[in-house]
């Protein structure tokens, strides 16, 4: 009976996980999908500013992360210094902030589809850099993922979709998600490392030093000189307080989504992470299909199953990895 309760509390604790990311991400999916297409105010005028975004999740997830450390951790004294996220801040400033930009050049369906093809950039760097050799399986995921985000860039956009971006421009938008996952490749080659030279940092602490040099480095660029970006950002939000309070439940989503990650990987590791967060960025394209007037065309449907069966089947093939890991440790 113990063992059955046991395992009772571990399925609804992963049910709370799931529940708790797909809500806050497809929910601030929804809310990034308006805050770059929606008119706001009696002028009608577009929230332009989407780079504004990032100083408010920095400072909102700065806030929660140091919450957290304070009420159940040691202070953040056994981490890794804080000087020490001063390199991945800078990356992990930019990439963001180049995501974010695409959503004035490209769809929201065409964003998560564009930055769910990270994989393709990494096995590229492997295999021309480090001389890394990938196995038949894996060269036929990335082949997927990459087919589906071209046929899906290829594809007829509707001209309801065109009508509610700032500036349609699908190769900057798709050349901004690219670079996002080019600068993100560097942020988490750089986490790692910081892990393992500290082994005592914890996702919290992690947390703090990444979203505290965030919020200098888009403090400095948002507010660094007269008639910088931020000023006019929040001149438009003491007008358009609906835009403001948008944008704070944006930020409060991310931390919440944040914490439930962190949740699921301390309790069901990082394959499991993996697998509830590529199923949300499907249920997000179709909630944004279906609600926020963004619909696919049956190529683009093609293309969005195309991606996800590569990257379904690439979760497939690390639980198959893991599980042989594991006969191999209960056999030594």
């Amino acid at each position: 009976m113990e063992s059955h309760g046991s395992r009772l509390r571990r399925v609804l604790l992963l049910a709370f996980c799931i529940s708790g990311i797909w809500s806050a991400y497809i929910y601030q999916g929804v809310l990034q999908e308006t805050l770059s297409t929606k008119r706001f105010g009696l002028d009608g005028k577009r929230f332009e500013h989407l780079a504004f975004l990032n100083l408010a999740q920095s400072v909102v997830c700065l806030i929660w992360s140091f919450m957290m450390i304070m009420i159940w951790s040691d202070g953040g004294k056994s981490g890794a210094p804080w000087w020490s996220y001063w390199s991945a801040g800078i990356t992990n400033t930019i990439g963001p902030a180049m995501g974010i930009e695409a959503l004035k050049y490209i769809s929201y369906p065409a964003q998560v589809l564009a930055k769910s093809s990270k994989m393709i950039p990494v096995m590229l760097m492997g295999a021309l850099v480090y001389g890394i050799k990938y196995t038949v399986p894996e060269y036929v995921c990335s082949l997927l993922v990459a087919g589906g985000v071209s046929l899906f860039a290829l594809s007829k956009t509707s001209s309801k979709t065109i009508s509610k971006l700032a500036h349609p421009n699908a190769p900057l938008g798709y050349g901004l998600c690219f670079l996002n996952l080019a600068f993100d490749g560097f942020t988490n080659a750089t986490q790692d490392s910081i892990t393992a030279r500290y082994p005592k940092t914890n996702a919290w602490n992690m947390m703090m030093g990444m979203n505290l040099w965030g919020t200098i480095y888009n403090l400095v660029f948002m507010f660094g000189w007269p008639g910088a970006i931020g000023y006019d950002a929040v001149q438009f939000c003491q007008k358009n307080p609906e835009a403001a309070w948008d944008i704070f439940l944006y930020c409060l989503c991310g931390a919440v989504g944040q914490n439930f990650i962190f949740l699921t990987i301390s309790r069901f590791g990082s394959l499991t992470n993996t697998t509830i967060t590529t199923t949300r960025k499907f249920v997000s394209i179709v909630v944004s299909s279906l609600l926020s007037g963004n619909p696919l065309s049956e190529k683009q449907w093609t293309s969005v199953v195309m991606v996800f069966s590569g990257l379904s089947y690439q979760i497939y093939l690390k639980w198959k990895r893991a599980q042989r890991m594991q006969k191999k440790r209960r056999s030594t």
